[in-house]
């Protein structure tokens, strides 16, 4: 199984560079032909929503909904794929950033009861605790 970088997720989503997206299309195009699975660690998955966030100012409902479209693609495979779902379910209700989603339901999925936080958006959320 090989990993795939951020960049390759970004030029997938925004097609923002129409070379570099053809080469991921094929590629990816290829890896459903071959059965490959390509592996998705969460570094990539919150550096990808931090890119479309500050970089391609997508709106929150872009960036959630285009990570649940690609949840459903058989080539990926994501690092804690719970994870990704519990925050995509979250981010549709909550206000809170969506990389501190990504953290809460990472750790939760990790065994963790809370993330403790001086964070006070972030501790509204169930998952965080604001500490003093």
């Amino acid at each position: 199984m090989k990993a795939i970088d951020t960049n390759i997720l970004i030029r997938f989503l925004t097609r923002d560079d129409e070379r570099q997206s053809q080469i991921v299309y094929k590629r990816f195009k290829q890896a459903e032909i071959e059965k490959e699975i390509l592996f998705i660690p969460l570094p990539v998955t919150i550096e990808t929503i931090w890119v479309l966030e500050s970089a391609y100012n997508e709106t929150r409902k872009n960036i959630y909904e285009a990570f649940k479209d690609l949840l459903a693609m058989p080539i990926l495979k994501f690092e804690k794929p719970e994870a990704i779902q519990g925050f995509i379910l979250s981010a549709q209700e909550s206000k809170i950033d969506l990389s501190d989603i990504l953290i809460a339901y990472s750790s939760k999925f990790s065994g963790c009861e809370l993330v403790i936080t001086f964070d006070k958006k972030a501790s509204k959320h169930q998952l965080f605790e604001l500490i003093k």
